[in-house]
């Protein structure tokens, strides 16, 4: 009998098998697709464009500018094209880079360690004065901003700058940027240790090299050997901080990962110690990890913080040692918890030698040409050649004999630089915001001075520590999670329903003593004109329920939604 013919099996549909990108990672082999950045990068390196700089675009002006090297690697030099006058932050993330681009540049000096001889600060004030119309911010991480720049004028600025041991090298674009340090680094009387060569050997190792210059995004540092964590340095894409260890003495701990912007996230130990004169080496290890594994597909994605997430500390931690290193690291300590609540070095302090540093608080890092040649001029009169910038925008100047220390701040008192600021002068912070930013929403810096005024006059008895941090963006430039009362601008809509400058609130962040990012209330946004009135009503709430002793922070984590609105 024949065999019954079967039917035949429907075929099984393939699947489409999509093929992986990957995340850019040079060193897994993904070299492509290009985002735009990466292409430019590819293209030419970014510091090759300050021959360009100097021999065609400062001759022909601004319009003979290639459009990559205006919007991307000039920032290899610390130049920004600043935001047109005149346009409102409802047009921020509407118009194109061409439309918000004024002919005039941002310029960024970077002071590593915040560290300045008053010849040094003398040159930046006199630039100030004759290129930037006199601005001059000190910045939260040491360095100081001019504004107003013209293209023609860089070569100049340059030579000036340079003549004197200062650079805008590297001090924007995707490579190591500024090298934050303790700025009582070598003079403080409770320091553990001084991470001054360290930063030294980095500047002369890394800093324009092209090896380095070519990373995923930017790359932020951190060194600081005091007790007083005075480098923020939780949110550093690496963090060397001062510790003691029971057998080997001072060193560092090594810290990496940290970073806020819209994806905020405290860095993470891995559990080595570091002597001092290893910290270029493994500085170095860290930056090339950045270079080589760095997420490179996804511009949102490019910073060292999300490799760090995904890999965790211990991977991290052996990737370095096995790869770049070819060494095992020393397990240590954690630092311990700073016994201060202010880290940022104002007042009067003895150093090691007997003589005194003396710090002052200008406003939100507010200053001019004018003024910071005064500065210099004043430490002079007082016996000082150095003083320094620190990561809270504020100066100190060293080596005051005792004798002079009265004088020197009657005369910083003249100049509006108080050496004794309420709580809202010293915890206030403000970002550069939308009279210069391009990417900015709203009005920082004399919005942040006129709400230290209010606050002085509303609640002259409130003596806590209390940090105010505004930010024009959600960038975090002015690191607003992070702070007791951190303002994140965008437009809000006001009581007649009309679309205005405000802010989101961010309450109880903190660095130092137990770092974690603030708490936002559901709904709660702020108008520029009710900040006053919401600032002194959270703080009263504060002063009224705190317990003893109680930080800020720790009462904004119990309290009520209401209490906080």
């Amino acid at each position: 009998m024949a065999a019954t013919p079967q039917k035949p099996a429907a075929a099984t549909p393939r699947r489409k098998v999509s093929r992986h990108r990957g995340e850019g990672q040079w060193a897994a082999g993904h070299f492509t697709p290009l985002n735009g950045n990466e292409q430019f990068k590819k293209d030419d390196d970014g510091l090759n464009v300050r021959t360009r700089i100097e021999t065609i675009y400062s001759k022909r002006g601004f319009d003979s500018i290639d459009p990559n090297d205006l919007r991307g690697r000039m920032r290899w030099w610390g130049l920004y094209t600043q935001r047109k006058p005149g346009i409102d932050g409802g047009k921020t993330a509407i118009l194109e880079p061409e439309e918000l681009d004024d002919s005039y540049f941002m310029l960024r000096v970077r002071i590593d360690g915040g560290r300045l001889t008053t010849r040094q600060l003398r040159v930046i004030g006199e630039i100030s004065q004759e290129f930037a119309r006199g601005t001059a911010d000190i910045t939260d991480r040491q360095n100081v901003q001019y504004h107003w720049i013209r293209i023609e004028d860089v070569p100049e600025i340059w030579e000036r700058l340079e003549a004197v041991g200062l650079s805008t090298t590297e001090a924007c674009g995707d490579t190591p940027r500024v090298v934050l340090g303790s700025p009582v680094a070598g003079i403080a009387a409770d320091e553990i240790i001084d991470g001054t060569p360290a930063i030294e050997e980095i500047q002369r190792r890394i800093v324009g090299n092209k090896a380095f210059s070519n990373l995923p995004r930017k790359f932020k540092s951190a060194i600081s050997g005091s007790p007083l964590l005075d480098v923020a340095h939780e949110i550093n894409d690496v963090a060397f901080v001062g510790v003691n260890h029971p057998e080997h003495g001072p060193g560092f701990d090594l810290w990496v990962g940290g970073g806020l912007s819209t994806n905020p996230k405290i860095g993470v130990r891995l559990g080595a110690w570091v002597p001092l004169d290893e910290v270029p080496d493994v500085y170095e290890g860290v930056i090339s990890i950045f270079r080589d594994y760095g997420y490179r597909r996804l511009r949102t994605r490019a910073r060292l913080k999300f490799l760090v997430a995904d890999w965790g500390a211990e991977k991290f931690r052996q990737v370095l040692e096995d790869e770049y290193l070819k060494r095992k690291l020393i397990d240590g300590p954690a630092p311990a918890q700073p016994v201060e609540r202010w880290r940022d070095h104002v007042g009067v302090h003895r150093q090691q030698d007997g003589r005194f540093y003396v710090g002052f608080a200008p406003r939100v890092g507010r200053v001019d040409g004018t003024t910071l040649t005064k500065i210099a001029e004043l430490a002079e009169a007082h016996g000082s050649g150095r003083v320094r910038t620190t990561v809270e925008q504020k100066m100190i100047i060293l080596d005051v004999e005792e004798a002079q220390v009265e004088s020197l701040a009657e005369a910083l008192e003249a100049l509006d630089l108080t050496t004794k600021p309420s709580p809202f002068r010293r915890g206030t912070m403000a970002c550069t915001g939308i009279e210069y930013c391009k990417l900015a929403i709203v009005e920082t810096k004399a919005r942040g001075s006129q709400l230290i005024d209010e606050l002085e006059r509303r609640i002259p008895d409130f003596d806590e520590p209390i940090t105010i941090n505004i930010n024009g963006c959600p960038n975090a430039c002015a690191r607003i999670q992070v702070a007791d009362i951190g303002l994140k601008g965008q437009l809000v809509l006001n009581d007649q329903g009309e679309q205005v400058e405000g802010f989101q609130v961010h309450l109880g962040g903190a660095l130092g003593l137990e770092a974690g990012f603030g708490r936002k209330v559901r709904g709660l946004k702020v108008t520029s004109e009710e900040l006053p009135d919401y600032v002194e009503r959270v703080l009263k709430r504060f002063q009224a329920e705190r317990e003893d002793g109680e930080r800020f922070a720790t009462w904004a984590a119990r309290a009520s939604e209401e209490a906080l609105s």
